[in-house]
């Protein structure tokens, strides 16, 4: 890359997620990783593996409700696209350098570390920065969130009230389905 004399090159990272639902604890990421870089890329991806119960373009629409209130903490660049290629393909294609990841427990790192390694190996050029989760935020996660709300529990200190709507529609329409 050829900087003109004087310029700072954008440093550019990219935070991947499924995102079903994004949490709060997804968004104290987004924000700190946002205070260290010029623009961050919030990578939504496809993933029907992990059999997603919202569909993409609301879990898109759950994380770009949350980011006003970031970008005015931070002052951030912050995009949110969809994906579904291999991490370092999207990464490659947004020009970002750097994977911000969250990690929660121990488990967390056994598993990013693996996943660092490969997408090391697949491009030299992106490093992996790993976010510790704050501390009122390491218990949570969207597995637990979906599970909380199927069995009617409060979920509203988890998600922002704009997910919370959709996951309870969400949950609704398929307790409506299965009756």
């Amino acid at each position: 890359m050829n900087t003109p004399v004087g310029s700072v090159p954008k440093r550019v990272g990219f935070y991947a997620g499924t995102f079903d639902p994004v949490t709060v604890g997804h968004l104290d990421v987004i924000e700190r990783a946002s205070r260290l870089v010029d623009r961050l890329v919030i990578g939504v991806a496809y993933n029907p593996g992990k059999n997603p119960l919202m569909p993409l373009d609301e879990r898109i629409a759950c994380v770009e409700e949350a980011l006003p209130a970031i970008r005015h903490n931070t002052g951030g660049d912050i995009v949110v696209v969809p994906f579904n290629s291999l991490l370092v393909k999207a990464v490659r294609e947004h020009g970002a350098t750097l994977i911000f990841r969250g990690l929660r427990v121990l488990s967390d790192f056994d598993y990013e570390i693996q996943m660092s390694g490969v997408n090391r190996k697949l491009d030299a050029g992106i490093e992996s920065v790993f976010l510790m989760a704050s501390e009122h935020t390491q218990f949570i996660s969207s597995r637990l969130v979906k599970e909380i709300a199927s069995y009617g529990g409060d979920i509203s200190e988890f998600v922002t009230p704009g997910t919370q709507a959709r996951l309870l529609a969400r949950l609704a329409d398929r307790k409506n389905v299965s009756a």
